[in-house]
């Protein structure tokens, strides 16, 4: 397959198709365009899916200076991640030092030209999270702290001249020392992983399906309850309902198939909500009053 059309600081991969025209008699002409190739890598691949777990400690300090130790630990619930998706992080830091520190994690894009037998890299960092400052004796959790991918060119793995890779890095700023860091790989596909958006998406949609009946029901306006005047009285309701039912015949209920009967309802609904009193109180009249002072 055709490898992704790429433009690096030291090289790029560019397709162009072009259309010559020959004359016997007169110089040839040409046209080109350029094109852009994408090689499709998806992330619903099981090398991909996979976890990354990493974790580091470090002495700060030297020789009889030593101040106690910073200690890291991050993890990443997958390897293969799309643009303009945020990658939840998971990082558990403690500071034994007596040092202010800062937790920092940041996407790295590496870019490796091999040409000649000889080998250039160019390494530049395209996106970064900064977290909370960690006193001497304390400890940081990040339970899923997001950090978005922009929109970068998709890794190429299977080229002999150009290679790009990503990695994430969490690491730790100590004043006065060097910064204590996890690399974890990762790798920019195409085709996004479906496999967990689906299911929220199909939940979602028959959560959404199921409830939609609760619009049709609801009134705009509510109804008050009936009145005592309008309850069905029992000479009407023993002339629609028999006193007794038939009796059931045991015999035949065994030959013929059981069905659920539901009476119909031919009683009049309740009355509808007005907000109009249709018996309204007698008000007295009011007589003016005067005042002689």
């Amino acid at each position: 397959p055709l490898v992704t059309s790429f433009a690096g600081k030291y090289g790029s991969i560019q397709y162009y198709v072009k259309a010559v025209l020959e004359r016997p008699a007169a110089p040839d002409q040409s046209v080109q365009t350029e094109l852009q190739v994408i090689s499709h890598i998806d992330i619903s691949s099981p090398a991909l899916l996979t976890p990354v777990l990493r974790s580091q400690e470090k002495m700060v300090g030297c020789w009889f200076f030593t101040s106690g130790p910073v200690s890291l630990s991050a993890k990443i619930e997958r390897k293969g991640y799309c643009n303009g998706e945020a990658i939840p992080i998971y990082a558990e830091i403690e500071n034994c030092s007596s040092r202010l520190i800062v937790p920092k994690a940041a996407i790295f894009q590496t870019q490796t030209y091999l040409a000649s037998g000889k080998t250039k890299t160019f390494r530049q960092m395209v996106a970064n999270v900064r977290g909370n400052h960690i006193a001497s004796g304390s400890t940081d959790t990040w339970n899923g702290k997001t950090l978005k991918i922009p929109p970068v060119s998709p890794s190429i793995l299977d080229c002999c001249i150009i290679r790009v890779e990503y990695s994430l890095a969490v690491y730790i700023h100590i004043p006065g020392a060097k910064k204590l860091m996890i690399e974890m790989p990762l790798v920019i596909g195409t085709i996004p992983c479906i496999g967990f958006s689906s299911r929220n998406s199909s939940i979602t949609s028959q959560f959404s399906m199921d409830m939609s009946w609760l619009a049709l029901t609801m009134p705009e306006h509510p109804e008050a309850p009936p009145n005592y005047a309008d309850v069905v009285s029992e000479e009407e309701f023993s002339r629609h309902v028999p006193a007794y039912p038939p009796p059931i015949d045991c015999e035949e209920q065994l030959c013929c198939p059981v069905f659920a009967y539901i009476q119909e309802f031919r009683f009049q609904p309740p009355p509808l909500y007005s907000e109009i009193d249709p018996h309204p109180a007698d008000v007295e009249e009011i007589q003016p009053v005067s005042f002689m002072l």
